[in-house]
């Protein structure tokens, strides 16, 4: 705390020598000049069905205030935000703001069955939270079976009032801020999609086109007149706000005849970055500047996917859409940028490996108090007596980590269960148990070219991972090459966390530990685990509740590949999950 007006903070007078009074006024000064930076906003969110054309049909989706994608929104850090979901829909929703700490307030998290109930047809909950110490790009959707492929938006989180990017040139800033969100399209309902899946136990059918911005681009059948074009103009820098709302494909994306530098990752800032291809995996964001300074004229911006596991199907589709400088000629076809061949998993590594923290990292580097290991990966369910199903030889898809296939509570979700025992270590019979492993139950060749069929068959279970308030915790999560090695995006709620390394083949704290950035690593909220390789991130267990942490491909969460963190209260109200609102949704 500096010292009053007038006075040095070297000065030979002591903080004592003032009343107590003087000292409780300043307080409250600054306090004021604090709280009239931040605000309180108030939005109201309609799900409710639309009516949208794409692909030469028509078709019923479900949307956020009949907006596809869903409106944006945006807030100062430090902002409040009151979000009341009303839900006209057919379907039970939530809504899951990804990145968001939410520290204290895991009743605004989300995730259907982990913090809340679901919110029925014809019911309302109001969500209230602060974005505290973010800045950057985050986004919401809908965290209940798969209505996020149309219910989603873009959350952007500037600095406060005065505050200038850290990447600003010369403190200008950028000439205007795009949020550019890829997703995609499917030309049936994604809820019918899943549920077929689910009853057959086969694979979901993949994706029809993907989408920027909600429109697929030139390059798919009755799509030209929507294709989502952005005005620019001759020597400005713009901020690309680059967020992948895919369900199931992660996506390289390049711009024709520009370089992008990246300046931001999951709402944290980078060292600056130049590439000319990014690699975003779902649930990810990433910012960054682009100076207009090619001949004027209109350039492709496209996005296709990196699909790193072999024989399974994806969309092989390309998006796109158009950054036009204004010159009015649309005689000629845009540039089209080169894209990376679907399954280049060196520039998908150069890009994540290239990313750096702009500010050195605030990290324990002297204890960790949780070293835990989980792998991560696809398995097989044997079918059920005298069923068919329609995985391969009869079997039923399945995903898990440390062989446990997280299954979803349906009475009550897990944080009002934990809430309800008080605490209590022993866990609420018939909701979850706090017995998720620390390491796998079997130690075996993760990455093998043959992984022993005896290991393709995880156990079901609601499985949660009990951690100290305060505790230093690292994580290995390592890829494994049961059924098909891929590459897994994993996202933890609640957290944001450093990533200290990546490599291929079977982890080895022997000879990787010495690999570890403990420096500048990136802070993201969604890791890629490589394909048939490993990932260590740490975070400090600093924000008390119950805690999801899955795969954001959704066709591997609906099989299983997520667990919990309980995050147990510390010392006095403000290490503390707050008590539950009036209205949180009852099952």
């Amino acid at each position: 705390m500096q010292a009053p007006l007038g006075m040095s903070s070297s000065s030979s007078i002591s903080w004592s020598s003032y009343s107590p009074l003087l000292l409780t006024t300043l307080a409250l000064v600054l306090l004021c000049s604090h709280l009239t930076i931040a605000k309180e906003q108030y939005h109201e969110f309609e799900v409710k069905e639309a009516t949208v054309t794409r692909l030469c049909g028509t078709q019923r989706i479900m949307t956020v205030n009949g907006e596809f994608p869903g409106p944006t929104v945006e807030v100062a850090e430090g902002d409040a935000l009151i979000v009341r979901v009303v839900n006209r829909g057919s379907y039970n929703v939530t809504v899951h703001w990804h990145g968001v700490r939410q520290m204290r307030t895991g009743w605004s998290d989300g995730p259907e069955f982990v913090t809340q109930c679901p919110i029925r047809p014809g019911n309302s909950y109001t969500y209230r939270f602060t974005v505290a110490g973010q800045e950057g790009t985050l986004w919401w959707h809908a965290h209940s079976s798969w209505l996020r492929a149309t219910v989603h938006g873009a959350l952007l989180i500037r600095p406060r009032a005065g505050v200038p990017y850290p990447f600003n040139d010369g403190n200008k800033p950028p000439a205007r801020e795009i949020p550019i969100i890829l997703g995609e399209w499917w030309n049936m309902n994604p809820i019918d999609v899943v549920r077929t899946a689910t009853r057959t136990g086969a694979a979901p059918n993949i994706s029809d086109a993907l989408t920027v911005n909600g429109q697929p681009g030139d390059l798919y059948k009755c799509s030209s007149n929507g294709t989502t074009t952005f005005a620019v103009k001759s020597g400005e820098t713009n901020l690309l706000r680059f967020i992948n709302a895919a369900l199931n494909t992660e996506l390289f994306v390049s711009l024709a005849g520009h370089t992008m530098t990246v300046v931001g990752a999951d709402a944290s800032y980078t060292k600056p970055y130049t590439t000319s291809v990014l690699m975003i995996a779902p649930g990810q964001t990433t910012d960054v500047l682009v100076t207009f300074d090619q001949a004027p004229g209109r350039y492709y911006l496209a996005a296709r996917a990196y699909a790193s596991a072999q024989g399974v199907p994806f969309d092989n589709t390309t998006t796109t859409a158009i950054f036009d400088y204004g010159t009015g000629a649309t005689t000629s076809s845009p540039a089209m940028p080169t894209l990376p061949a679907y399954n280049d998993t060196a520039t998908a590594t150069t890009f994540t490996t290239s990313l750096r923290g702009l500010r050195k990292a605030e990290l324990p580097t002297t204890r960790v108090d949780e070293s835990l290991f989980f792998t991560v990966g696809v398995g097989l369910f044997n079918c059920s007596s005298g069923q068919t199903c329609g995985g391969p030889n009869n079997t039923r898809f399945a995903a898990s980590m440390n062989n446990v296939s997280f299954v979803l509570p349906s009475t009550t979700s897990i944080l009002q269960a934990h809430y309800a025992s008080g605490g209590a270590t022993s866990a609420p019979a018939g909701v979850f148990t706090a017995d998720f492993p620390a390491n796998p139950p079997v130690t075996f060749d993760y990455t093998a070219q043959n992984v022993s069929r005896a290991l393709w068959q995880p156990v079901p279970g609601t499985k949660v991972y009990r951690l100290k308030y305060g505790a230093a915790v690292q994580l290995v999560l390592q890829g494994t090459n049961v059924f098909a090695a891929e590459n897994h995006p994993i996202h933890l709620h609640g957290y944001d966390f450093y990533i200290l390394a990546e490599g291929f083949g079977n982890f080895d704290a022997a000879t990787d530990t010495a690999k570890f950035n403990m420096d500048d690593p990136p802070m993201r909220n969604t890791v890629g685990v490589p394909v048939n390789g490993w990932a260590v991130i740490r975070f400090v267990a600093d924000n008390p509740g119950v805690w999801l942490m899955h795969c954001h491909l959704d066709v591997h969460i609906t099989w299983g590949l997520a667990m919990a963190f309980l995050v147990e209260d510390g010392v006095g109200e403000l290490e503390s999950l707050e008590a539950p609102p009036a209205d949180l949704p009852v099952c």
